[in-house]
């Protein structure tokens, strides 16, 4: 099995791209979250870039592991081998007609950010100077918040049943919010603080204690409850475009980050 692997933030984004013209061509919704991860590490590479992080060498090195847990897992699944308990089930839930794009984004948000942020937190630390990673990681909180919600505009813009059907239902003010960023990003943090003090022969078994119970969220997100499900079917049924489109409309425009691509 060829895993392929980056080594720098450019070598990132260029395995990113190359997942997101696969999935493109074989309609697969694995390059919906691909395509939002990788505005995400383009704008990590830019913060980097302009000074945003107190340790840039540091928050490459970060980038670069995070990276590496998403690509291991993708190619994994592509040979047909196991990959993480969370993984699998986000890449399985991508083959599947039904959910809807906010539902396969926010499966790759919840494995990534859940299980490999923390992880990849604690591999750049000791116990020592974990703190000193903190201002750093909350200026990646940044990043994603402005981010998601920039996403969350372009999903309505595509689909406006989206926003009118939430809001009738009551939903639309807490869905994202049960299962936000904010929460994600809280629980890596906590989560790399307890990893980093584990012994290193304890830490495999701690990574599948943990990826089980995120796989858990995984299921409640691809089934909400009846109602929820419901009404996610009928927007699926009115999503517009093919996944190759819908791939293409997570993309920001780079020149007005404000923007989305619309198809």
């Amino acid at each position: 099995m060829n895993i392929k692997q980056a080594t720098t933030i450019n070598e990132v984004i260029q395995l990113l791209d190359e997942i997101i013209e696969t999935s493109k061509l074989e309609q697969s919704a694995i390059g919906l979250f691909t395509m939002l991860y990788r505005e995400v590490t383009v704008r990590i590479k830019e913060g980097i870039a302009d000074g945003s992080f107190q340790n840039g060498e540091r928050m490459e090195k970060l980038d670069v592991i995070f990276a590496n847990r998403y690509l291991k897992a993708y190619y994994q699944y592509k040979a047909k081998e196991k990959a993480s308990d969370c993984w699998e089930f986000s890449f399985k839930q991508a083959e599947s007609f039904w959910p809807i794009v906010v539902q396969h984004l926010l499966l790759g948000i919840n494995a990534h950010v859940n299980l490999d942020l923390g992880i990849a937190s604690a591999e750049v630390s000791t116990i020592k100077n974990i703190k000193d990673l903190e201002s750093d990681f909350n200026q990646i909180n940044i990043i994603l918040s402005n981010l998601v919600e920039h996403v969350e505009k372009c999903l309505i813009k595509i689909w406006p049943t989206l926003a009118i059907i939430l809001k009738l239902s009551g939903k639309i003010d807490n869905f994202f919010i049960d299962f936000s960023m904010k929460t994600a990003r809280d629980g890596a943090w906590k989560f790399a603080n307890e990893f980093v003090v584990t012994p290193e022969n304890q830490r495999e078994t701690y990574i599948q204690k943990r990826d089980k119970r995120i796989a858990e969220i995984a299921r409640l997100v691809s089934n909400p409850g009846y109602f929820v499900s419901a009404v996610f079917k009928f927007i699926r049924l009115f999503e517009r475009g093919d996944v190759a489109q819908k791939i293409m409309n997570l993309k920001i425009i780079e020149e007005k980050k404000t923007e989305c691509v619309v198809i």
